[in-house]
């Protein structure tokens, strides 16, 4: 039970924090998930989000309930996604009532100005660091530019690109394991 709890209070606040979505919460699971918890190394919290990218509906739940699943189960990811939810739904509500009344003050559109600013700027860092722990060799550097180059000149589905550099590091990768462990064979 303490576990659970523990989930979804980590959850909770990861989801009142991470404005903009599923992009600004990398740097929260890091600190969070890998450095405080140590329940997952930054290796695996990078292809959870990657996976989660992939899956249908919103990264932030995604990436919560394959955490949450890893920690318990079946249990641990309802109660994850239940606490990565929990604050948007209180913040929407609370919004949703009150925004209209306030839209026309200046000051209010310089705060949404500033954490525009603040967003683009976490998304920034967790793309860096995405970078930094994924582009290791020379076949992820070419898969890099040419996803890149897809998303920005082309109108094909991210998820196609997605599924395609998948395909593509593992045919490549196990023929470039195989010709390492033939060149390891005639030593």
């Amino acid at each position: 039970m303490k576990i659970l709890l523990e989930l979804y209070w980590v959850f909770f606040k990861v989801g009142m924090f991470a404005f903009g979505g599923g992009y600004t919460m990398l740097p929260l699971l890091q600190k969070e998930i890998v450095e405080k918890k140590k329940w997952l190394t930054s290796e695996e919290i990078i292809d959870y989000y990657t996976l989660s990218q992939c899956s249908p509906g919103i990264i932030a739940v995604n990436v919560s309930t394959y955490i949450g699943f890893k920690k318990k189960r079946y249990l641990g990811g309802i109660v994850s996604a239940l606490g990565v939810a929990t604050p948007s739904i209180i913040i929407i509500t609370v919004i949703a009532a009150v925004i209209t009344n306030f839209l026309h003050i200046k000051e209010v559109s310089y705060a949404f100005a500033g954490i525009r600013v603040a967003v683009a700027a976490l998304v920034i860092v967790t793309i860096v660091d995405m970078y930094k722990k994924s582009v290791v060799d020379w076949l992820c550097i070419i898969l890099y530019i040419t996803s890149f180059l897809l998303s920005v000149l082309t109108s094909i589905s991210p998820v196609f690109i997605v599924l395609g550099a998948g395909i593509t590091g593992l045919v490549l990768g196990t023929r470039m394991r195989e010709r390492k462990g033939d060149k390891n064979d005639i030593s």
